[in-house]
């Protein structure tokens, strides 16, 4: 019997009800909705790279997309390149693939695990980049209406790690209702519009542009750019190795806070501020825990979960960890932060049948 501890990076999670795997458009959307219409819990799984999922397991069907096509359609006297990417494909291969080809506006995402399908749910986003900031078209499976529909950009109220494809997993859309695990909107495959180029844009991300030897703001080529952000990434443990259990994990496990001016003024002048406009301000998840007492490393006593022993933001399976030794460390971490600075940390993955 399939687990989800063999689906996931942090290889926790109990058994699946069943397994779909769509080899083509077709069978992904029948696969949700003779899921939906038999009142079937669904989730749909790409790389498994953004997932807590409990111990006892999911009773229900648990889809993945086989489908690894990339269409190109060139620009032509506009400079630039349109792909179309199917929802399965691994997002890092879709990187390599516009490194090699010279496109230009991905770079900075290398290393990412998952698939391209998750990208646009969370707007997947690290060094001063988005996914955001390439996507033209969304096109999804829209489950509450039973049809195909392409959402343009403007139409995916992109925010930081944050869509309507996200929201409505919150029931954000009035009448929409919860859907959950997986969202209302089932993505099938996104069309991202990138300039042709060897050179990267500016670099936005002191540590990025330290590591390339330009100041902050320079550009470098896009070939540059993705070695170092590899390299960057892998210091942190942030790119998958089988055999270094740091990256037994789901990345990042908590957004960085965005507050009020009142309540980073609350903060310690230390503290890390970025500006993430509407007068809000952006801090460091990563700069909190550490404050807070928990080094890299830390574990309650005789878990398996820890934090990484290269980055305080991740949460890892130390081998033999199971759901709920990661949610007891997740909650003492968030607990604490607050306890601290008055700061609520959210997750970042998707939590499957556990509660923090």
């Amino acid at each position: 019997m399939t687990t989800l501890a063999e689906l996931t990076t942090l290889r926790v999670g109990g058994p699946v009800g069943r397994l779909v795997s769509a080899r083509t458009e077709r069978e992904l959307i029948d696969a949700c909705v003779d899921a939906d219409r038999a009142g079937e819990p669904l989730l749909v799984l790409g790389g498994g790279s953004n997932l807590l999922a409990a111990d006892d397991g999911f009773p229900g069907a648990v889809v993945r997309d086989g489908r690894t096509d990339i269409s190109v359609q060139d620009d032509g006297m506009c400079g630039g390149v349109s792909v179309t990417v199917t929802a399965g494909v691994p997002w890092d291969d879709v990187v390599q693939r516009a490194v090699d080809e010279g496109w230009v506006g991905i770079e900075a995402l290398s290393g990412i695990p998952g698939s391209t399908g998750a990208t646009p749910v969370q707007n997947v986003g690290a060094y001063g980049a988005e996914v955001a900031d390439v996507i033209a078209i969304v096109r999804v499976w829209d489950r509450l209406e039973e049809r195909v529909r392409s959402l343009p950009r403007v139409d995916c109220g992109f925010g930081y790690r944050d869509s309507v494809l996200k929201r409505s997993m919150r029931g954000a859309a009035p009448d929409a209702g919860v859907w959950q695990p997986t969202p209302r909107y089932v993505v099938l495959d996104v069309t991202f519009q990138m300039r042709q180029g060897t050179r990267s844009g500016p670099i936005r991300y002191a540590q990025l542009a330290g590591a390339l030897g330009i100041e902050v703001g320079g550009r470098a080529p896009i070939a540059d750019v993705r070695e170092a952000v590899l390299q960057v990434r892998g210091a942190k443990g942030m790119v998958l190795d089988a055999g270094d259990r740091d990256t037994w994990s789901a990345g990042s496990f908590f957004t960085n806070p965005v507050l009020t001016a009142d309540a980073a003024a609350g903060l310690p002048s230390a503290a890390p501020r970025f500006e993430a406009g509407d007068g809000l301000v952006k801090t460091s998840a990563a700069w909190l825990i550490e404050q807070a007492g928990f080094s890299r490393g830390y574990r309650l006593d005789g878990s398996a979960a820890a934090l990484s022993t290269k980055h305080t933001l991740a949460l890892t399976n130390q081998g033999g960890a199971t759901a709920a030794d990661l949610a007891a460390l997740a909650r003492t971490i968030r607990d604490g932060v607050s306890e601290r600075f008055g700061v609520a940390l959210a997750p970042e993955p998707v939590l499957l049948g556990v509660s923090l």
